[in-house]
């Protein structure tokens, strides 16, 4: 088991991290970390010591002032190079850097240098090091006017507000959960080679140029996103999603919306001498729908996933549906009734569940967008 800590946990990339190493408690065990730590160098070094590998997220990205910025990642950089000394402790080191190391901006250099000093300590102190160089990161849970412009476009789309392009240039994106992927790849390559070889015959220093994998113009992310919008919030239709980009900014636009404000969308009820018609799902790509009743006080769910898109609808019956992030402790809880049709969509990373609070059987429709294997799982049990 390899024991791995993330300076930066709480942040946008260190929280999809952290809650991916979980899904993999056999194979790694998470050293917490808080922000607070480099305020205390006791904590830091009992940090340091506890971990094999360790994941060094923690960094200033924006700041009205530049020289903040600078002095910011250095002196991150320093006290954690400092606390291994002090403890002679020698962890694997992954350092994210940036595409931004080539341009002349105090946050690149800041970066450069910091995985120079991280080098350096490498080949002093016999220890392994891997610097990542990355592209611009988009996915679910980012800050918006911070982490990236496809968090602050969902932002202000979904909250009413007008998005303006500062620079129409094309951007070289990687989603979050590709990066993470790629960021534990790196950490169980280094673990293999180590069990299978001497410590001091492995490279010292690598550095890695992480791929973008795709390339996309400002103004048709905004275009894109804001056909998102209107389909959706006017008419409750998803996108198609065939393709793994739309995907991954389908589950990041969805997100974003407020929830508690938002659902339960109620769908229009068709009804004449022959009864009644709702249409649940309208879509523009395939996947699979289901239909199950469930009898009164029983809940169904009580799992997450993400990758998948997911809608409930109810038809018939009373239901509750709860939604929780994983990691946080706030559930949010809607109420639907068949006699006005309505759904609620799941958004990735939150654990949801259905419950049928009832005196009769409760009808729901399943539409979910997309199938996986047996050994491609993309649905991790964990209560509401």
């Amino acid at each position: 088991m390899i024991k791995v800590g993330i300076t930066g946990q709480a942040g946008f990339v260190g929280t999809h991290l952290f809650n991916t190493l979980g899904l993999q408690p056999g194979k790694f065990e998470r050293i917490p970390f808080e922000d607070g730590y480099f305020q205390d160098e006791d904590k830091l070094k009992n940090f340091v010591r506890s971990c094999d590998a360790i994941v060094h997220l923690a960094a200033m990205n924006r700041h009205h002032d530049p020289e903040l910025i600078y002095n910011t990642n250095i002196r991150l950089v320093k006290q954690l190079i400092a606390a291994c000394e002090a403890t002679k402790s020698t962890p694997h080191i992954l350092f994210s850097s940036s595409t931004q190391e080539e341009r002349e901006n105090l946050y690149g250099k800041s970066k450069k240098e910091g995985r120079k000093l991280f080098e350096q300590w490498a080949h002093i102190n016999n220890a392994q090091f891997t610097g990542l160089i990355i592209p611009n990161v988009f996915g679910p849970f980012g800050h918006p006017y911070y982490n990236s412009v496809v968090a602050t476009f969902c932002h202000q789309l979904t909250h009413n507000e007008t998005p303006k392009i500062e620079v129409d240039g094309e951007l070289k994106l990687i989603y979050v959960g590709e990066l993470v992927n790629e960021i534990i790849s790196n950490i169980q390559l280094h673990s293999v080679a180590q069990s299978q070889t001497q410590s001091n015959t492995l490279k010292h220093c690598e550095t890695k140029q992480i791929p973008h994998s795709s390339t996309i113009k400002v103004s048709d992310l905004l275009s894109k996103l804001t056909q998102y919008k209107n389909d959706y919030f006017e008419k409750g239709e998803i996108p198609n999603l065939n393709i793994p980009f739309d995907r991954n900014l389908w589950n990041t636009f969805l997100c974003y919306i407020d929830h508690e404000s938002f659902f339960p969308y109620h769908l229009k009820l068709n009804t004449d001498h022959r009864g009644t018609f709702v249409e649940t799902v309208k879509l523009n790509s395939g996947g699979q729908i289901s239909f199950s009743t469930t009898m009164p006080g029983v809940t169904r769910g009580n799992h997450f996933h993400t990758r998948k898109a997911e809608r409930f609808a109810v038809i018939k019956g009373k239901a509750r549906i709860q939604l929780r992030r994983v990691g946080t402790n706030k559930t949010m809880n809607f109420y639907l009734d068949g006699n006005q049709p309505a759904f609620v969509d799941m958004p990735i990373w939150h654990t949801h569940n259905i419950t049928n609070i009832g005196d009769e059987e409760l009808y729901t429709i399943f539409w979910i967008n997309e199938h996986f294997n047996s050994e491609d799982t993309d649905t991790y049990f964990e209560k509401v």
